[in-house]
């Protein structure tokens, strides 16, 4: 036993840990999670952890079921909302098969895979998403849309009346690591946000998907049901995860120059033109469901325009006014039911395909594009992010540097996925048909 290892059995028993939850994700961005006895500890953190994987969604196929879970150490968090006495810690996990290969279809996998691409020309990849979520109303344990409080932006009490389920979420990220920035009323009743500090993208990814169990969890305590459906009300706000993110190099921020223009480096530019060259296909990782395009139209404050600006919030990609070791872009089509592995993943390949191949950007796009006409957009050649969860897909199958980074286990999946949801929702008889057509024809 290493003494790592050692060190953190002993972190463990002091802690009065019981049991301990191995955490992963499938494709969808789902946790999944293998509970151990803390008498399992050693040998889960020493040869890991076997499964049967066949059961999980878009994993493996029957024959070839049989899956390794290998604990990260530096995951380890004493989940606080869970009982005093028998104690629940977690470690999120990567997934690896026979002969110890990690797995491909592990979406962490293929995040730290292209992690390690952009290693190799020096960078890191930094990023700080902004996670929009809605607390509904429980009616007989079963979750509703009906608004738990009547707040708007920046609410106080009595208006906002979740600030205490706020508060407890807040509280028990920070006692798991997190640095927590912000938390706020969000523009819709009942919607809200909370933020976190920004630091490299495996371990945001990790913590995206923390955050998201923890405020679940924590809700139901309050009898609330917290949904992070992209647009689970129509007329009002959707929920997005703008997601900002920065390129390290040398332990220095390389989008900064501060001699240029817009305090922007070419490195930052360049970055800026891969996103925008690449959007489209994004868009199936970062905007994953049929509901997703219900939030991706004008008017509701969600970005639907390929296009970047330092100065609008209509334009898909941002650049916040601060420079320095602040600069970054800001990505805003990303919604909270996105899978944040591959999302990254996906921003990244984008990017460093742009680095590398020193694709500029078209000029920025400083008015409200909302207020423009199509004949102006076109003018401008300013081109629409897909409108359906099958033209996004259509568009990933086509992008070759996003595919490889996915992988092809990954890549069929989700065409399998996209495939499914579409005929599903097709062959659906939705209640919006039934109150135009039933009485009519």
């Amino acid at each position: 036993m290493s003494a790592d290892v050692s060190k953190l059995l002993k972190k463990i028993e002091a802690d009065d840990v019981k049991f301990i939850r191995l955490q992963f994700t499938d494709v969808l961005g789902m946790p999944k999670n293998a509970a151990i006895p803390v008498a399992q500890a050693e040998k889960s953190l020493t040869d890991g952890t076997w499964f049967d994987g066949s059961s999980i969604d878009g994993f493996t196929r029957i024959e070839e079921s049989d899956m390794l879970l290998k604990a990260d150490p530096d995951s380890y968090a004493v989940l606080p909302w869970r009982p005093s006495e028998g104690k629940v810690a977690r470690f999120v996990c990567d997934v690896y098969t026979y002969g110890n290969k990690p797995f491909e279809g592990d979406p962490r996998y293929a995040l730290k895979k292209t992690m390690a691409e952009a290693a190799k020309l020096g960078y890191t990849l930094n990023t700080g998403p902004e996670l929009e979520f809605f607390l509904f109303n429980l009616v007989n344990g079963k979750p509703t849309t009906q608004f738990s409080d009547t707040g708007a932006y920046f609410d106080l009490a009595p208006n906002d009346a979740s600030e205490n389920v706020r508060r407890e979420i807040v509280m028990s990220l920070t006692q798991m690591g997190f640095e927590i920035e912000m938390s706020h009323h969000e523009v819709a009743a009942s919607q809200h946000e909370i933020n976190f500090k920004y630091t490299d993208a495996v371990t945001t990814a990790d913590r995206v998907i923390t955050q998201k169990f923890a405020t679940k969890a924590i809700a139901l305590k309050y009898g609330l049901h917290a949904s992070f459906m992209a647009k689970p009300v129509g007329g009002i706000n959707g929920s997005g995860m703008h997601t900002h993110c920065s390129l390290s190099k040398g332990g220095k921020n390389a989008f900064f120059d501060a001699d240029s223009e817009k305090g922007l480096s070419q490195t930052a530019l360049y970055y800026i033109g891969g996103l925008l060259k690449h959007a489209k296909a994004i868009t199936r990782v970062a905007n994953p469901t049929i509901n997703s395009y219900k939030r991706l139209v004008p008017g509701y404050e969600a970005p639907c325009y390929i296009s970047w600006s330092t100065t609008n919030r209509s334009a898909l990609i941002r650049v916040p006014a601060a420079r320095g070791s602040g600069t970054r872009t800001e990505f805003r089509s990303p919604d909270p039911m996105c899978n944040p592995y591959l999302t990254f993943a996906c921003m990244l390949a984008a990017g460093l395909d742009g680095v590398k191949n020193k694709i500029m950007p078209p000029d920025s796009t400083d008015v409200n594009i909302y207020h423009l006409s199509e004949k102006e957009r076109k003018k401008m050649k300013i081109e629409m992010l897909p409108g359906s969860l099958a033209e996004s897909q259509e568009n990933l199958m086509k992008d070759k540097v996003l595919c490889d980074a996915l992988g092809s286990h990954i890549v069929e999946n989700l065409a399998r996925i996209a495939e499914v949801e579409t005929d599903s929702f097709r062959l659906a008889v939705h209640p919006w048909e039934l109150e135009r057509y039933l009485a009519t024809y």
